[in-house]
């Protein structure tokens, strides 16, 4: 007897408190990217399922903003341990559904985390600041915060956990109304959040959950109800979310693309930060938008820092991240693989020195994985297209430098203003880099710079658009409209009015 073939799921929405169907007929295939097993299906939301998710979101808005500020967050609270307690579950979704190892997918589960503790503080968070007789003798003034309305995040695949947790619990926790529209290639950890969300019982549209691709952006960027946008991913695209939402009067940050330098000063002792080198590199297959992809030895730190990194990437273990042992999984997709290729071919033709090759790399138990091995480019410069362009992927450029100078100068002459880090001993070094480099993240003696969630996570130039960057005091301000407020009572504390206008 045959068995019966299992159709994968179709995902469902979250919509105004319950799970309900797309709208939409067309769906895509999610994958593991490791076994290339159909894990799902992902529902290609229309502009139908936004109208609907913004409806329930502003018929909620009224209600959630008179909700005192430390009642909502009692919501997150009870999140904050539903997810404390499936972190592990989390994980090993995220990495079945990434890629990634379930080391660094545990890592993100902890950021995300970090990020709705942070939100817990929105009481304090969101208070204003005034003066007695701050504007003249007997005439008080003050700034109070007050919440937009219904806002949006659309968030990419590389960190389909934590970086919704970058935006709407600071928006939430500030009175606004929320709809969430993760990567239609990963979108299967966010199912199980909003599972956990239902558990809590947060009033119905305060948050939802939208899948879909491109006709479900234009609708978020496009719809009038909506007051704020936040995006993570590529920097062409960031630059189109940017534009297309801020001409329709709406408030952005839409974080882009990067190309982060590591400096290696000839003093750097290699032997303790080769670890943290190596795991800024290749950590997520280099699928982070604080990956260190390009590396600039100064003077003689050049051949040691190649010889280096090229034994230890050499020795990275690959295979499915929920695999004890594997210090690397696959990147996301097949496409994300030929691409990831394609560029380091395009380097070698360029003139780059290849140290180590990653292109043909063979993980016999998973024959249908998306692998790409480690792979080192020497000798790149600033004129090739791997040293300027950011691919996403496991590839490091190394281009060799004579002085700090010019890794600065090289540094803030590039497109990317996302991250740079510098090794060395040297306190004089080390000021004079974070004095001087012009990006949003400084490392000194630290690889990925990512801040704790109490700080902005920022970027600079083409690697973000908007002002107020996500986490922290700008999350609060990026989703509060600040008030002032001046006032004229009487002494004996009645109002004094003697005429209109006065």
């Amino acid at each position: 007897m045959v068995s019966p073939i299992t159709q994968p799921p179709v995902l469902r929405n979250y919509i105004g408190g319950s799970w309900c169907r797309a709208d939409a007929s067309d769906t895509l295939e999610v994958r593991n990217p490791a076994t290339d097993e159909v894990l799902a299906l992902v529902p290609l939301s229309n502009a139908r399922d936004i109208e609907a998710a913004v409806a329930s979101a502003a018929t909620a808005f009224p209600g959630w903003r008179a909700t005192p500020p430390q009642e909502r967050v009692r919501y997150l609270f009870k999140l904050r341990v539903l997810l404390d307690e499936q972190r592990e579950e989390l994980a090993r979704l995220i990495t079945t559904d990434m890629g990634k190892t379930l080391d660094d997918a545990r890592g993100e589960v902890q950021r995300g985390l970090e990020n709705v503790e942070t939100a817990c503080g929105i009481p304090s968070l969101m208070m204003g600041y005034g003066l007695e007789d701050g504007a003249a003798r007997g005439i008080d003034e003050e700034v109070i915060y007050q919440p937009l309305g219904v806002c949006a995040a659309i968030t990419p695949f590389n960190f389909p956990f934590m970086i919704a947790f970058w935006f709407w619990p600071y928006a939430i926790a500030c009175g606004n109304t929320f709809i969430v529209k993760p990567s239609e290639q990963d979108p299967l950890v966010q199912q199980r959040v909003f599972e956990l969300i239902d558990q809590v019982g947060f009033p119905p549209g305060v948050i939802n959950l939208v899948n879909g691709g491109k006709e479900a952006v234009n609708a978020l960027l496009d719809h009038p109800q909506i007051k704020a946008i936040s995006f993570v991913g590529s920097t062409q695209t960031a630059a189109y979310v940017y534009a297309r939402a801020a001409a329709q009067g709406k408030r952005v940050q839409a974080s882009g693309g990067a190309k982060n330098a590591i400096v290696v000063m000839p003093d750097a002792d290699l032997d303790s930060h080769l670890g943290t080198i190596m795991n800024s590199c290749f950590g997520a297959a280099g699928q982070r938008c604080l990956a260190n992809s390009l590396i600039m030895p100064v003077g003689e730190a050049h051949a040691r820092t190649r010889l280096r990194l090229s034994e230890a990437a050499a020795r990275l273990h690959l295979g499915n991240g929920l695999e004890p042992g594997v210090d690397m999984g696959p990147v996301v997709s097949a496409q994300a693989r030929e691409r990831i290729v394609a560029a380091i071919s395009q380097g070698i033709a360029e003139g780059a020195q290849l140290a180590l090759d990653g292109r043909h790399v063979s993980v016999p138990a998973y024959p249908h994985g998306y692998f790409v091995g480690p792979t080192i480019l020497d000798e790149v410069r600033p004129s090739m297209r791997v040293y300027q362009e950011e691919i996403f992927g496991p590839v490091v450029s190394i281009a060799p430098v004579a002085s700090l100078d010019e890794a600065i100068t090289l540094i803030n002459a590039g497109d990317y203003g996302n991250a740079a880090s510098i090794f060395t001993d040297s306190g004089a070094a080390a000021r004079e880099f974070r004095y001087r480099v012009e990006v949003g993240n400084v490392g000194i003696n630290i690889g990925v710079a990512a801040p704790m969630a109490y700080f902005p996570f920022s970027g600079t130039k083409r690697s973000f658009f908007g002002t107020l960057h996500p986490q922290g005091r700008d999350a609060v301000r990026f989703f509060t409209e600040s008030k002032v407020v001046i006032s004229r009572w009487g002494s004996d504390g009645s109002s004094r009015v003697s005429g209109i206008g006065r």
